[in-house]
Formats: C-alpha cells, sequence, structure tokens
C-alpha cells in the first residue's frame, strides 16, 4: 500500500486562504528581520505593516531564509506519521531555502523537495499542480520529478510602481530609482523560471491607470499555446480598481477560467514595495 503524500510549501508561494485549503497546503513561513526583532512571514508580520514602518522609520525589513534545524522539524511531523513529503521552494537564485530544505530531506528521508525556479504565485502554480498530481495516486516522488518539468511553464512578471523599495534595499541605486520616479516609469520584472533569477522587461510610461492594462495586452499577447485553466493577479496592496481594471483587460485579451487575486507575502513585498501588481500563468507543454 502506497503511503500517504503530503504538499509542503513555502509561505512565499502566496496561494489565498481558500486555495491552501482547497488544495491542502501546508506552509512554512519564511523569516522577516526588521527593528531588530524576527517575525515570521504573514504569521506576525503582513506587508500593511512593513509599508508603515518604512513610512515612518524608513527602516526596510531584511528577509531570511528557513534554516535546517526548521524544515527538519518540519519534513518530521508528517514522516513521522507515516507520510511522504513533496515540499516546494521559493526559487533556488532568491533564497538559501531550497538548499536548506534539500539538506533536512536528505537528514529525515522520504521527502521530496522541488525548486520552483520562480516566486509567489508563480511557485503558486506549480504547488497546484502538485496537489492534482497527489490526487491522481503518484507518489512523492513520481509528484517531484513531474513538477520539476512543469517549471519552465510558469511565467511571472510584475510592474512596479515605485524603485524606492529596490533602491532602500540595495538592489538597485538610487540615482536610477530617483531617475526612473522622476520620468514616471513602471519597469516590467520578468522572472527567468530556469531558477527564479529577475531581470527587467520593457519599461512602461505613464501612471497605473494606463499602464497595466498595456502591460497585461503585451505579456498575454507574447504566448499561442497560454493554459486557460487559471491565473493569478497578485499585488502587494494596491486599489481594487486597478485589480478590476487587469481582471477586465484579462477577459478581453485571453479569459481563463479561474482569475484569483492573491495578496504578495511581506518577503516578497518589502522588496516590491506597494502597488506592485503581476500576472502569472502557464502555457501548454
Amino acid at each position: 500500500m502506497s503511503k500517504k503524500v503530503i504538499l509542503t510549501a513555502d509561505s512565499t508561494c502566496d496561494l489565498s486562504r481558500d486555495l491552501k485549503e482547497r488544495y491542502g497546503v501546508f506552509y512554512y513561513p519564511l523569516h522577516i528581520i526588521l527593528d531588530g526583532e524576527d517575525y515570521l512571514d504573514n504569521v506576525d508580520i503582513t506587508p500593511p505593516e512593513i509599508f508603515r514602518i518604512y513610512n515612518e522609520k524608513k527602516l526596510l525589513p531584511k528577509t531570511s531564509a528557513v534554516n535546517v534545524g526548521e524544515y527538519a522539524s518540519f519534513f518530521k511531523q508528517f514522516v513521522d506519521e507515516g507520510c511522504e513529503v513533496v515540499h516546494i521552494n521559493l526559487g533556488s537564485a532568491l533564497s538559501s531555502s531550497y538548499r536548506n530544505a534539500c539538506i533536512a530531506a536528505e537528514e529525515v528521508g522520504n521527502v521530496e523537495v522541488v525548486d520552483s525556479c520562480n516566486l509567489s504565485s508563480g511557485t503558486g502554480h506549480i504547488v497546484i499542480q502538485g496537489a492534482k498530481l497527489i490526487e491522481q495516486g503518484l507518489s512523492a516522488k513520481e509528484t517531484a520529478e513531474r513538477l520539476r518539468k512543469m517549471t519552465k511553464l510558469v511565467h511571472t512578471s510584475f510592474i512596479l510602481d515605485t524603485l524606492k523599495f529596490l533602491a532602500a534595499g540595495g538592489r538597485c541605486s538610487s540615482v536610477v530609482a530617483l531617475g526612473a520616479n522622476l520620468l514616471n516609469l513602471k519597469p516590467c520584472i520578468l522572472v527567468n523560471n530556469a531558477d527564479g533569477s529577475m531581470n527587467v522587461g520593457k519599461k512602461y510610461r505613464g501612471k497605473l491607470d494606463k499602464v497595466l492594462p498595456l502591460y497585461v495586452s503585451d505579456t498575454l499577447s507574447k504566448y499561442e499555446n497560454i493554459d486557460d485553466e487559471m491565473i493569478f493577479i497578485t499585488h502587494s496592496g494596491i486599489d481594487k480598481s486597478y485589480v478590476e481594471l487587469v481582471r477586465d483587460t484579462i477577459e478581453k485579451v485571453h479569459p481563463f477560467k479561474e482569475v484569483h487575486e492573491t495578496v504578495a507575502s511581506c518577503t516578497i513585498s518589502s522588496h516590491c514595495g506597494p502597488n506592485t501588481l503581476g500576472i502569472l500563468f502557464m502555457t501548454k507543454e
């Protein structure tokens, strides 16, 4: 008789509570270090609190990976119950969490670790695919092997409203950030689905109500083989009107069966800043 397979993921996969429950996902949070305190991402600190502290004190958090001991304890509780585990990580180019999870998995046994090669609900797509494979009766090893081949099918990008937070976190110069803000540029950040690294794509100019429909249309028009099952609109906190504008544009350009709005975790939001919004979807093999 095959063992029960448990699906786990880093908190950075940014699935909503409803989707987490629907697909039976167990999260483990990354760490947020802010003003001398260690918080658990989206457990005892949220993105609005991070932005408030930044505005009041000009302090940005540092993000910290889950360590080997934490992962080992997390996995062991399921393995001790006679289960196998499939764990899906934030892209290995972005965090040492993947490496730590692999070390812990080797120590505990019966754990398969998958590098999502992505972030946010791009990782969430891989998590959902994992849940579907497990439901079909696949073992942890079989599920992980298939998921590793799917990462190249996930497409993640997002529009930054400001570069201030990237500059504050040392990810771009303050001069570049100032220039972009003065010119009212809204860069599109593209995630490389080979490892999760990020690159700058097209630079849009203007206000979000003009930029977001163009971004959605440009992004969805790139692909002829889009999987129309599900798309995420993920943001770091933005006015509802922009979400609905993006939702309407998706419906006009390429309708999906399911369109889910999710809010990015602290780990993602703290690097991007408020009013960041992206669309995340998959293509077919």
